[in-house]
């Protein structure tokens, strides 16, 4: 599994000339969380969450037991909200009171807008330009910088 992501990061990062855009719609974890952050754009649904491995997981691999997943959840910092503070989501959707699912017709019309808007964003770079942006993006990922 390691082999076929580190090659279809390569193919991302260095040669895909097209924009890449990600959309988390609920929970993005595991292999495919990494995968999903190989993009020119991250955007999040409000109530969405992302992260590498699920609290559960986490804290059965540190407490040997699940019972403290809140506590692994809060430390992992997977909302949507904390992680564009940190930098790594481009974009937060809003959605519909009660969530997403409560009115799928205007969370596709307020996606669709977020999409058209960043695709036209990334469709005017010249390709050189969007490939080195794309590296760039990655490569600052989890770079520590003093406030």
């Amino acid at each position: 599994m390691s082999w076929a992501l580190g090659g279809a990061f390569a193919a991302l990062t260095g040669y895909l000339a097209a924009p890449v855009l990600s959309v988390v719609i609920g929970e993005g974890g595991s292999g495919g969380a990494l995968a999903i952050g190989v993009c020119d754009r991250l955007v999040m649904l409000q109530f969405s969450v992302y992260g590498v491995i699920s609290p559960e997981s986490c804290a059965s691999i540190l407490w040997k037991s699940t019972d403290k997943k809140e506590v692994a959840a809060d430390a992992m910092g997977g909302t949507a909200e904390r992680l564009k503070k940190l930098g790594l989501v481009d974009e937060v959707l809003k959605e519909p009171h009660g969530g997403a699912h409560r009115d799928p017709h205007g969370m596709a019309e307020v996606l669709k807008q977020s999409m058209t808007k960043h695709l036209a964003e990334l469709c005017n770079q010249p390709v050189t330009s969007l490939l080195d942006s794309r590296q760039a993006r990655l490569r600052g990922l989890g770079v520590f910088r003093e406030p």
